[in-house]
């Protein structure tokens, strides 16, 4: 890093998107950050439903409106259309200590685009909070989203080290987020293995299994328990995804190949009958899967769930719903299990809260009922 100047607090922040990621940063910047925000979104409408909800303290009808006397901006529009929005703030006015950083899930490409633009290559830095929710939209918008979630910051070469300084200091007080500085080409290939090719694996299983059921039915009619867990983000946003992919083309590409490689050769041992090479395979993925870190937000696990062993009688989802509303714990969805085919439960209970998580287990093993945790049963 280099040059240094008067540290200076973010008073003023702008939030240019304002769905669940841009409106939870923004909350979380206003009741956490004691900053003033303006939101700014190509629908007015959610700039409207953002500060009637108090997301937002004000909103802005013009890009150049909402960034004229702003000390950070926070670009939370989607992947694809973030690189237009830099161009956009490269011909305006503003203050010459203004920070921009963003919030994709991709790095070196909108790192690249800033570094072309000379009014913004040492003012911007990128960022990706790591937490997400099953829902959508500002309404899902909360402001202890990304607290004890990874926050990774990719600075450019030349940034100056105040205003990384600045922005890691806003960040940490508006987000509780755990700040992590990460080369962006490291950020994109480690992001890449955990979130961008699950996805790609998903949909590709997901789309497989659809071609077989177009003759037979039974496909879709037999896919539930570990398919439906298994393949769940393949229901993701389908633009969101192109734009992600097309973004991190290179590291997606290279971690392709290693599918493809190691795909290869658990055929090659099933084709040959190769036994121990098949049980090899298995449980070194096993030791891996247990030695994951325990639960937190992330990339991959944003919530916690557990299972619930029902007797098949009506109102029993009822008296478990109530049970956990008796002592107040949030529950932010059920599912009904259609096959008991990997899972000891009949009933998923997921919770974004993992307080109200281990409470809940608690409360429901007290009142008699068998609960299973996925994370350390063996069945699960």
């Amino acid at each position: 890093m280099s040059g240094q100047t008067g540290f200076h607090r973010v008073n003023q922040a702008v939030v240019i998107g304002i769905g669940l990621i841009g409106g939870s940063l923004a909350w979380g910047l206003r009741e956490w950050g004691g900053v003033t925000v303006c939101g700014y979104d190509a629908s007015p409408e959610t700039v409207s439903r953002a500060q009637s909800l108090g997301v937002i303290d004000y909103g802005a009808d013009s890009l150049e409106a909402a960034v004229h006397d702003a000390d950070a901006i926070f670009l939370a529009a989607p992947v694809g259309v973030a690189p237009a929005i830099l161009r956009e703030l490269s011909r305006l006015p503003l203050k010459e200590d203004c920070i921009i950083s963003d919030v994709g899930s991709t790095k070196g490409d909108i790192l690249r685009t800033a570094a072309s633009y000379p009014s913004l290559s040492t003012r911007f830095i990128g960022g990706h909070p790591m937490a997400g929710s099953h829902q959508s939209g500002v309404e899902a918008a909360r402001p202890h989203l990304f607290e004890n979630a990874y926050y990774v910051l990719a600075p450019l070469p030349g940034t100056p080290l105040d205003r990384v300084r600045r922005l890691s200091d806003l960040l940490e007080r508006s987000t509780r987020a755990r700040l992590v500085i990460m080369d962006p080409d490291h950020h994109d290939r480690v992001v890449g293995a955990i979130s961008h090719l699950p996805h790609v694996l998903a949909a590709a299983l997901v789309n497989q299994v659809y071609g077989y059921n177009q003759t037979n039915e039974w496909y879709h009619r037999l896919a539930a328990g570990g398919f439906r867990d298994l393949t769940r983000v393949a229901a993701s946003d389908p633009v969101m995804w192109r734009d992600i992919l097309l973004s991190n083309r290179e590291p997606l590409l290279d971690l392709l190949d290693d599918w493809t490689d190691g795909m290869e050769r658990i055929r090659q041992a099933i084709l040959a009958g190769r036994g121990e090479a098949i049980e090899a395979f298995f449980r070194q993925a096993k030791q891996a899967r247990e030695g994951l870190p325990e639960r937190k937000k992330g990339m991959i696990q944003p919530s916690w769930e557990c299972f619930v062993d029902l007797p098949d009688r009506p109102g029993g989802i009822g008296e478990v719903a109530t049970r956990l509303g008796e002592e107040r714990i949030s529950i932010a969805n059920i599912g009904v299990m259609e096959s008991r085919e990997e899972r000891p439960g009949a009933l998923r209970l997921v919770f974004t809260d993992q307080d109200h998580w281990a409470r809940a287990k608690e409360c429901l093993k007290r009142h008699g009922y068998s609960v299973f945790d996925p994370d350390t049963d063996p069945a699960g």
